[in-house]
């Protein structure tokens, strides 16, 4: 029987696992698709991220990880006026499947044991002890004094434990070879409602132009991909010579107070299933810090589940509440968000 099960090894999961195993707890992370594996995500780590790396791995970010432009200066938003703002800050550009894969490793060399191709289908808690089904190879069962779901925007067993569905933006993006006039080295952000039904984005990976929309309806993203691409066309000379891939994927749609679900009974959530998401999708930051946190509430009060909860929940109000103040500030610049107005 292991101490805690793991469900995610994106930076959420590995945060999480590493710093429980670094302790002495028995960890298993379980990751549902073969590491290396692909994340929707620009992939543009902020400043905290970098910090937070630095502080729960003890070491930067490898160049392995990263692509061209390594360096990210940070985003510029057009509000929907049309009026830019520019935010600038230091950042690295990597690739989640890489960044993802380091974490992980990072986490199997400080005790934790990695199963990646593994999904977790369901989890039983009974007389203090978690059952969770799993299925790799074969499907079988592992248990748990405790389970941290960190299985990101999909939330299959979320949806199991709380019986409900989960409400999400649909993203759609593609990687085209081709020119803008637009600094590689900044991410651009566009709220304006003919654009997109939430926003509207552009950066660089690798010399690769990546262009998308995110919709709340999605059977629309097509048709506002095109309005966008038409918009950077005519205001920024874009200029398509080979689209290389599609993507679409989704993220959860936060709603006016930012509300978290911390877990149920001995499941803690972390991350983007528990809620912590920053405006423009920026899920790493608050990913890892509530992984941190989730792991050392229960290693803090292993025996007593209801100070896990007192713990974890008071180590991530400050968070909690930078996210209610960062929404409420991209609410007073486009209307489509005025909901999440403090």
């Amino acid at each position: 029987m292991y101490d805690v099960i793991v469900i995610g090894a994106g930076p959420t999961g590995s945060t999480a696992a590493k710093t429980l195993a670094a302790k002495g707890y028995k960890v298993l992370l379980v990751e549902r698709f073969k590491m290396p594996r692909y994340k929707s995500c620009s992939g543009q780590l902020i400043k905290k991220t970098m910090d937070l790396v630095q502080t729960y791995f003890g070491e930067a970010v490898p160049a392995s990880a990263m692509c061209a432009p390594t360096e990210n200066r940070g985003m510029i938003f057009t509000d929907d006026k049309g009026k830019s703002f520019r935010f600038e800050q230091d950042g690295l550009n990597v690739w989640r499947s890489s960044f993802d894969k380091w974490l992980a490793d990072k986490a199997a060399q400080s005790g934790a044991e990695v199963r990646d191709n593994t999904a977790a289908l369901s989890c039983v808690e009974e007389n203090g002890i978690v059952t969770v089904t799993l299925k790799g190879e074969q499907t079988y069962t592992e248990q748990a004094r405790y389970v941290i779901d960190c299985e990101g925007v999909i939330g299959a067993l979320k949806k199991k434990l709380l019986n409900r569905d989960l409400q999400y933006i649909t993203t759609y993006q593609t990687f085209n070879q081709g020119s803008i006039d637009l600094d590689y080295r900044f991410f651009h952000a566009y709220l304006q409602p003919e654009l997109s039904e939430y926003d509207a984005w552009f950066n660089v990976k690798d010399n690769q132009l990546v262009l998308g929309v995110s919709v709340k309806d999605s059977s629309n993203a097509e048709y506002y991909y095109s309005r966008f691409i038409a918009y950077m066309k005519e205001k920024h000379n874009l200029r398509i010579d080979e689209q290389l891939k599609v993507d679409k994927w989704l993220m959860p749609h936060i709603r006016p107070g930012c509300a978290i679900d911390y877990g149920v009974g001995r499941v803690l959530f972390a991350g983007e299933i528990a809620g912590f998401l920053n405006p423009m999708g920026e899920g790493i930051s608050a990913g890892m810090e509530s992984g941190y946190h989730a792991a050392n509430a229960i290693m803090q009060h292993f025996d007593d589940l209801d100070l896990v909860y007192a713990d974890y929940k008071a180590n991530t109000d400050a968070m909690h509440n930078y996210m209610k103040r960062q929404w409420s500030f991209v609410a007073g610049m486009a209307d489509t968000f005025r909901e999440m107005k403090l």
